[in-house]
């Protein structure tokens, strides 16, 4: 599932090649999780312009004219397309053609990336904003059993962190994935959330440069212990993995506290 960093990426190219331009005519193929009727979708949003794209937590939200926002989820293996005039994507769920001869496709096998009219606004902080910070983090936490990994992949509580990123931000932080959330010292929130604006931002420089332009996918290359295969960390510690509702990658450089 793309993350923060790559949907960063995606929302700047995006940008750059669809901003100020009319919609023309969008298309929905496959309608299983749209919540609206495409009669709504199409009166909603055709013949407006594209003002801005911008990124909250895992979706991309497409701002109109009329003040209509159009949200796009890519779930674990949606895609979009830039396309030309008359070119076409396998697994389409949704086509928006603007003026220019240009089109935007959302694509996904699984069928279930998907599309939301106007969504209602999120709660929970994003990971890279200032409200989410070492105070939010404590006042969260206190009373919290949940480990601190599975906290920060919830998305009702920090928005744009998933399984791959949260490993890379415990790691950098020397935080166990399995320390319990109350038990973590108010001076290692202050790192982890050091941690996380490091690692992000970071990312997002490291995919901006390695692939220009990308609209879709996930760049894991350049990660410190979330590749498969690799065996040992920048530290020279082995990294060990456990299965268990995903993934984690860890290793005996960070402290556990519970």
């Amino acid at each position: 599932m793309p993350e923060l960093p790559d949907l960063e990426v995606f929302q700047q190219n995006l940008s750059a090649a669809l901003q100020n331009k009319k919609l023309q005519e969008i298309e929905v193929p496959v309608t299983k999780h749209l919540k609206v009727k495409v009669a709504v979708l199409k009166k909603a949003l055709e013949g407006q312009k594209l003002e801005k794209i911008a990124r909250h937590g895992k979706e991309l939200f497409f701002y109109f004219g009329k003040n209509h926002v159009l949200a796009m989820h890519m779930m674990l293996h949606g895609k979009l397309y830039l396309l030309k005039k008359n070119e076409e994507q396998k697994f389409t769920i949704a086509t928006l053609r603007f003026t220019g001869g240009i089109s935007l496709a959302l694509t996904d096998f699984q069928r279930a990336a998907h599309l939301t009219l106007d969504p209602p606004e999120k709660e929970a902080p994003d990971a890279l904003s200032k409200e989410f910070n070492d105070k939010y983090l404590q006042e969260q936490l206190a009373k919290k059993k949940t480990t601190i990994k599975k906290y920060l992949t919830d998305q009702k509580n920090v928005l744009g962190i998933g399984n791959a990123y949260a490993d890379e931000i415990l790691y950098t932080a020397k935080i166990s994935p399995f320390s319990v959330g109350k038990a973590i010292p108010p001076k290692m929130l202050k790192d982890l959330v050091t941690a996380t604006r490091k690692v992000l931002k970071d990312a997002i420089k490291k995919i901006n440069k390695t692939h220009p332009g990308i609209t879709n996918g996930e760049v894991r290359d350049f990660m410190q212990v979330h590749v498969p295969k690799k065996e040992k960390s920048p530290g020279g510690y082995p990294i060990q993995h456990v299965d268990k509702g995903g993934r984690t990658y860890f290793t005996e450089e960070q402290e556990l506290y519970s």
